[in-house]
């Protein structure tokens, strides 16, 4: 039986010298404290959106329409769609700054684009979170009904590892077989599965608690945060304890994230979220304001951040990147 997919072409994996250099190549710094003046002289927007541009293109190549085509249309509607692409951007940092090539993340980095999709076509679902938009647009299910939604989801799921099988080059084998392990367990019961297991049976309850709050957060959204550091530290053949050092980097980011999303669920608009706001309020969801408020949820958001950025101190300048994204999820609008 032919695979659900043609074979992605390994040439569009651009090489080091056509792409590193000219986007990478000033972020390898030494490794002294960081000034204010090399922070504020860092441009994040335009760190963000060369990287975007990056993912985005490679992406556009990533599935290559074969039958059934309703379930290849459902696929691209949802990963096509315009989104912030942090994590994938956050792996090609976490091998950077594990002193690799990020060229080489770069199927990783796809593929975990491909399963935050997933993650987010389940969760707009009637049985999951049932929302009707999604980035701006209508959710997938609205578009191709919830079997198609619920099929798509689980085909990007199973086709984001075998992307990284297929067009991961030069990495030795027993780095690959960490990156696919690490994917593997972020994304189930450990990660992404146990956090919404836990935030539906914890849906609708009057009494929650910060333990439970903190369980969701950490899995639902921190797993694969965590994931993309990690990954990318790995392909870099990173020492275990910068692997470490970047792993409570992002899961601290992680669970700062889910609780600005949170607070922009309740200060937010539809315009400016590009889903449906206060739905956390009316599903009576387990959230960070519903204990502390808006006001406390960012202030636990504030402490998260610095405590991120601190475990980047001993990498100096070449932590930059992600000293400002620590920021950048700190002070988002959308």
């Amino acid at each position: 039986m032919d695979n659900l997919f043609e074979r992605p072409d390994h040439a569009m994996l651009p090489g080091k010298s056509s792409w590193y250099v000219a986007v990478m190549g000033e972020i390898h710094l030494a490794s002294d404290k960081v000034s204010p003046d090399a922070m504020a002289q860092f441009n994040l927007t335009s760190y963000l959106l060369s990287r975007q541009e990056i993912v985005t293109r490679h992406l556009e190549n990533a599935l290559r329409p074969r039958r059934p085509e309703i379930l290849f249309k459902s696929m691209q509607y949802s990963l096509e769609s315009e989104g912030k692409r942090l994590r994938p951007i956050l792996c090609l940092a976490g091998c950077d700054l594990g002193g690799g090539d990020p060229t080489l993340a770069i199927p990783t980095a796809c593929a975990l684009e491909m399963l935050h999709t997933a993650s987010l076509i389940h969760d707009d679902l009637p049985a999951m979170d049932n929302d009707d938009l999604r980035r701006g647009k209508p959710a997938n299910h609205k578009v191709f009904g919830e079997g198609i939604a619920l099929l798509a989801g689980d085909a990007l799921l199973s086709y984001a590892l075998e992307f990284i099988l297929i067009n991961t080059q030069q990495v030795p084998a027993d780095r690959l077989l960490r990156v696919m392990h690490t994917l593997i367990n972020r994304v189930g019961i450990s990660g992404l599965a146990g956090g919404q297991a836990v935030d539906i049976e914890s849906e609708g309850r009057e009494e929650i608690d910060l333990e439970t709050v903190e369980f969701i957060h950490s899995r639902k959204t921190g797993s694969l945060i965590d994931a993309a550091m990690v990954t990318g530290a790995t392909l870099a053949g990173a020492d275990e304890g910068t692997i470490a050092r970047l792993s409570r980097y992002a899961r601290k980011v992680g669970i700062a994230f889910q609780i600005v999303d949170d607070v922009l669920d309740v200060v937010g608009t539809s315009q400016q979220l590009g889903k449906t706001p206060n739905k956390d309020e009316r599903s009576r969801k387990a959230t960070y304001p519903r204990l502390f408020g808006v006001e406390g949820s960012m202030r636990r958001a504030r402490e998260l951040i610095d405590s991120a950025k601190a475990e980047m101190e001993p990498f100096g300048h070449r932590a930059i990147p992600l000293l400002a994204m620590a920021e950048f999820v700190y002070t988002r609008s959308a």
